[in-house]
């Protein structure tokens, strides 16, 4: 499995920015994806995460009613929307992916991780 994380930029408090992930793997809907993020100084934190089959999202709190995830199991991408970024938010954002059905907020749960996209947020 390969992920490429990319759509990072950046942007002023409020505004929005939609990240990709998209995957090279035989059977998509075979692993679930998360979000991280980490700032600088920071531990690596669970942003949010879809099933494999799409039916199942969950998000960190911080996040919960600005940002949402969604998967295109067509064209193997998994996306993730931010609106109403804050200072906050900026962080250098990973994709990974894990081989099963369900979604972990655990970074140790994920095998595969993409390479990372900067995302910063000026107040």
């Amino acid at each position: 499995v390969q992920l490429q994380a990319f759509g990072g930029g950046l942007v002023q408090g409020g505004e929005s920015l939609r990240l990709s992930c998209a995957a090279s793997v035989r059977t998509f809907s075979s692993i679930s994806v998360g979000w991280f993020r980490q700032a600088p100084g920071k531990e690596r934190q669970f942003v949010g995460g879809i099933t494999s089959h799409g039916d199942s999202t969950d998000y960190a709190d911080s996040v919960k009613g600005r940002f949402s995830i969604s998967r295109d199991n067509v064209n193997n991408t998994v996306r993730l929307q931010m609106n109403s970024l804050k200072p906050e938010d900026t962080a250098v954002y990973y994709c990974a992916a894990r081989q099963s059905r369900n979604l972990s907020r655990w970074s140790s749960q994920y095998r595969y991780w993409g390479q990372g996209t900067q995302v910063t947020v000026s107040s």
